[in-house]
């Protein structure tokens, strides 16, 4: 099966990019956990934090915002001893910023969409070098969110993020979810 040129070999990259990358979803509670891993990804490759998902799902609480709204430095510091996950003191104290913000949001689903009009835009990118890091979408999301309180949410961290979720459908032309996406 053809796939986008950044997919793998890897079982688990591949079932990510033919099952979920580039698929709308509109879920909050799925949105707030792609956003916290895009977070996660900050400096590293995606399937690193995508090997660690299961993980961080276990010690994130199911990435329930309620929860993690009220993390304590004590678990914190308990985190950054679990190997399982990325141990990042910075990236798991943007966990509770995060959440408290995403409590803050009214509807955090239809706000995020709102930065590509409600509906998912959809790009014709051929290969490798169509493929932006960031956009005009982008740039205005990573604003938003920071006004908003968030922290891990660059420009480039919130592209990848409407990508995931299928905000902008960015699988090229010679894959084939181009095909069935497009329809």
């Amino acid at each position: 099966m053809p796939r986008c040129f950044w997919c793998s070999d890897d079982p688990l990259y591949q079932a990510y990019h033919d099952h979920e990358w580039g698929t709308p979803q509109r879920d909050p509670a799925l949105l707030f956990e792609m956003l916290l891993l895009e977070g996660f990804q900050a400096g590293l490759s995606w399937i690193t934090v995508l090997r660690k998902r299961e993980r961080y799902r276990q010690v994130l609480e199911g990435f329930d915002p309620v929860r993690l709204a009220q993390l304590s430095d004590e678990r914190i510091e308990e985190l950054m001893l679990d190997a399982g996950i990325i141990r990042n003191r910075l990236k798991l104290k943007a966990v509770r910023r995060n959440a408290q913000a995403w409590l803050a949001v009214d509807n955090p689903s239809e706000w995020l969409w709102s930065f590509v009009g409600g509906v998912p835009k959809i790009n014709h990118f051929q290969g490798r070098g169509d493929v932006p890091a960031v956009t005009g979408e982008a740039k205005a999301m990573s604003k938003a969110l920071q006004k908003a309180g968030f922290t891990f949410v660059g420009p480039t961290i919130c592209y990848a993020f409407m990508q995931a979720t299928g905000m902008v459908m960015d699988h090229t032309t010679d894959c084939d979810r181009y095909a069935a996406l497009v329809r």
